[in-house]
């Protein structure tokens, strides 16, 4: 019979803890405002958030991965359980990368997103906002692995910016250039392993540095020290957003809502409604929701998840989509006007049959000045790329910019 075997550090606790580079954070913060994030405090802007969006898309700018969740699986059966866990093939995520993935319930819903890290043969880092142990434990029935919750043992930097690379080569870290998108390398570090990703949620060139929380202050001082000439600025979580919008990401919670927290099935979102049809892996034999979405699949879906081009600066916060004939067709979930697009954007989603690429639609907004609220029905298209995808973010080796 096979075993599974479970660790979980600290998991259940009801103090909101500070995060290893607090300490350097509290100096910096100064708005002094704190958020929660899970189990720790983080910064929505350490000064202000639109300057701080800039950093991250002219220089370098640094947000603090630490309340991440994460969970360490390995063991025996690692790759077949997490391949029946997610819709992707995790096979062809070899030793050394990370891939981007979707696990969902037997009605293929979406649970989460999330990175799957290959550390080394047989052992995986899955990264996810939501916490999972209850639906890892679940699904290890019957797989030889071990699970073991790491969120508190590791401290985590995204450096993210166009003079991200150009920085960590000033600290010392020799053929970090080198580093392909998804890869991943492993740095000596005053007698610790600092690992570093080529991965980040600004799609931006970025990286992200996980290491021991006893280091974590002199990894913060050595980056910004390092960075001093390439502009390197702290990042809150306002500042992120913005840079995840244009890049066109899903935040769980705001763009879609986890199946777990739904209290409405009906509230929930597939894979395939999300836009995420390139993460389901139909040539795999199992994996959760596999029958669900194939019906679907053959039916069709419900929703369609676009991006909108609006015209106007207005930003289409929680605001209605019609169509032409004014009849409501959607909603939007994220919106933003676009320093760096200099377009007013959105994410949305919409009733099937709508939002084919191209299609023209209104976005009902209500904007106040002054006290007065003022409605606009602005015209909108459904795009398809990215507001922002520059070539720096897949170039190796990065220009020094």
């Amino acid at each position: 019979m096979r075993t599974v075997h479970f660790e979980h550090r600290d998991h259940w606790r009801n103090k909101v803890y500070p995060s290893p580079f607090h300490s350097r954070q509290k100096e910096l913060n100064v708005l002094r405002t704190w958020s929660r994030w899970y189990d720790y405090l983080s910064v929505p802007a350490y000064f202000d958030a639109t300057l701080e969006y800039f950093a991250a898309r002219n220089a370098c700018a640094v947000f603090d991965l630490t309340p991440m969740t994460k969970h360490v699986i390995s063991g025996p059966d690692a790759l077949p359980f997490l391949n029946r866990l997610v819709t992707r093939d995790v096979a062809k995520i070899k030793p050394g990368r990370v891939g981007y993935c979707v696990w969902c319930t037997d009605e293929g819903q979406v649970i989460d997103d999330g990175t799957i890290f290959h550390l080394e043969p047989g052992r995986y880092r899955l990264c996810s906002q939501e916490h999972q142990i209850d639906w890892l434990m679940i699904n290890a029935n019957g797989f030889d692995v071990d699970i073991v919750e790491d969120t508190h043992d590791v401290a985590g930097l995204a450096l993210q910016g166009p003079t991200a690379c150009a920085t960590l080569k000033r600290m010392g870290l020799a053929g970090i250039e080198n580093l392909t998108p998804f890869g991943l390398a492993h740095f000596d570090f005053s007698g610790t392993q600092l690992m570093v990703s080529r991965t980040g949620y600004t799609g931006d060139l970025g990286y992200e540095l996980w290491i021991d929380p006893d280091h974590a202050e002199l990894l913060w001082d050595r980056l910004f020290e390092a960075g001093e000439l390439h502009n390197i600025r702290p990042m809150g979580s306002d500042a992120l957003d913005m840079t995840r919008i244009e890049a066109g990401f899903i935040l769980a919670g705001v763009d879609f809502m986890p199946a777990m927290h739904t209290v409405r099935p009906t509230h929930t979102r597939s894979p395939l409604e999300l836009g995420l049809s390139w993460l389901v892996d139909f040539n795999k034999p199992l994996f959760n929701g596999r029958r669900a979405l194939l019906e679907e699949k053959a039916r069709g879906s419900r929703y369609r998840f676009v991006k909108l081009d609006i015209e106007g600066n207005k930003p289409a916060n929680n605001a209605y989509v019609f169509d032409r004939r004014e009849k409501n067709i959607g909603w939007i979930t994220s919106a933003m006007w676009s320093p760096s697009a200099k377009k007013n954007i959105a994410l949305a989603t919409l009733d099937m049959p709508h939002g084919k690429i191209g299609d023209e639609v209104l976005v009902e907004i209500y904007y106040q000045r002054e006290l007065k609220w003022s409605r606009v029905m602005a015209n909108a298209r459904v795009v398809k790329d990215p507001f922002w995808d520059p070539p720096r973010r897949r170039l190796t080796p990065p220009a020094d910019f």
